[in-house]
């Protein structure tokens, strides 16, 4: 992969009424994904096989991870281990960066 610098938010669209999602970075050892919420969307309740790490780039997110809910902002991350019950939900349109660690 060439070097590059890329502005995150700039990368990835908000698409009215959907989920927009794009891959970065694709690897057997893990993968970097960018997300677009439009305000209302969401991801319902479920489970990852591998540790994840989530960082909000813009707006504001509800993210239940094990039945807590954490509303995050720009800038905030948050950890979410394998196994572990999770959902999103766009409190307002946001977007994301989404790190998954497979091994």
């Amino acid at each position: 992969m060439a070097e590059k610098i890329s502005n995150m938010k700039a990368l990835v669209a908000y698409q009215e009424g959907a989920v927009v999602s794009k891959e970065i970075i694709k690897k057997p050892t893990g993968t970097v994904t960018l997300f677009a919420f439009d305000q209302g969307q969401g991801l319902s309740e479920h489970t990852a096989p591998f540790d994840a790490l989530v960082q909000i780039l813009d707006g504001e997110a509800e993210i239940t991870l094990g039945g807590e809910p954490h509303l995050l902002k720009e800038g905030e991350m948050i950890i979410m281990p394998r196994g572990k019950p999770h959902a999103l939900k766009a409190v307002k349109r946001f977007k994301m960066m989404l790190v998954m660690i497979r091994s």
